[in-house]
């Protein structure tokens, strides 16, 4: 599958006619070799990496990527794998748990803007603000504790939170942001089988949260939570890509496969140097 298919196949802008269901977890668009995916995906992070460089430079735009996921879909691992070869200099990744006492004096957005990325630079959020319509709404107790007055906690809060999300959004892709997000899309036997690993092999049991158990009873909830995330909030300007998440190897690819398309059209270069910035560098020659 060529990368611009491969980009196209799991991207959701639109999200009158977005259905979950039709996105198969164990998806790997007619690859069907490991090693091909990871040749491939060895020589989109040297791409990246030369792309990353070129964005550092030229210093105009912000490339912010947003990973969400059910538990044991890859995020960690995604991130790892796909970012190996960019600049950490140039790169800032941030996760986001249970917000902090100081959080929940704010908005719920305010603690992601507040490490949103410079301009010249790749931000990375493993989860973000779109935890506030999944675990909240999975759990709306934890709305209760956050603060909000009660006269603004209506039937219609989710809507109200997909609302500012889109505008949030449509702000920062006008300042010049460009806005990647994924969902790895992982099925529920797939991360029984990691759950599993995690428990049997001694060098995963640092993984293992009682936690991640207990949510797993939530799965149908959370599945008709992040139908409706993506639904109201995937855009032109800040799609959402469905990524099948049952094969590592492929999640990678295709993350790695998006992050250099979005770079490449971007048209970034180094600056060029003028007249007089080429006759300081001739001086200094002179003088080496």
């Amino acid at each position: 599958m060529k990368t611009d298919k491969l980009c196209k196949a799991y991207r959701v802008e639109h999200g009158e006619d977005f259905r979950l269901k039709q996105f198969d977890p164990a998806d790997t668009g007619h690859l069907r070799s490991k090693e091909h995916a990871t040749d491939a995906l060895q020589k989109s992070v040297e791409r990246m990496a030369e792309l990353q460089d070129k964005l550092y430079a030229q210093d105009r735009w912000s490339l912010l990527l947003i990973f969400q996921a059910m538990d044991a879909a890859g995020k960690d691992g995604a991130i790892k794998h796909v970012m190996s070869g960019v600049n950490p200099e140039g790169c800032d990744v941030h996760s986001f748990k249970a917000p902090s006492d100081l959080d929940l004096q704010h908005d719920f957005l305010w603690r992601t803007t507040c490490v949103l990325p410079e301009r010249g630079h790749i931000g990375i959020f493993n989860r973000s603000y779109y935890e506030e319509v999944l675990i909240v709404r999975v759990h709306p107790q934890i709305l209760k504790g956050q603060k909000t007055p009660p006269s603004l906690v209506g039937k219609d809060i989710w809507k109200e939170r997909f609302e500012d999300i889109r505008a949030f959004e449509r702000h920062m892709a006008r300042s010049g942001t460009v806005i990647r997000k994924f969902f790895l899309h992982l099925s529920k036997k797939e991360q029984k089988a990691r759950f599993l690993a995690r428990l049997d092999e001694a060098e995963k049991n640092w993984k293992f949260s009682a936690a991640d158990i207990h949510e797993r009873e939530y799965w149908d909830q959370y599945q008709n939570a992040y139908q409706d995330m993506i639904a109201n909030t995937a855009s032109k300007h800040a799609p959402w890509y469905v990524v099948p998440a049952d094969n590592k190897w492929f999640t990678r690819l295709v993350v790695s496969t998006v992050i250099v398309e979005t770079l490449e059209s971007l048209d970034l270069a180094y600056p060029k140097v003028d007249g007089a910035k080429k006759k300081e560098l001739e001086a200094a020659k002179k003088i080496l």
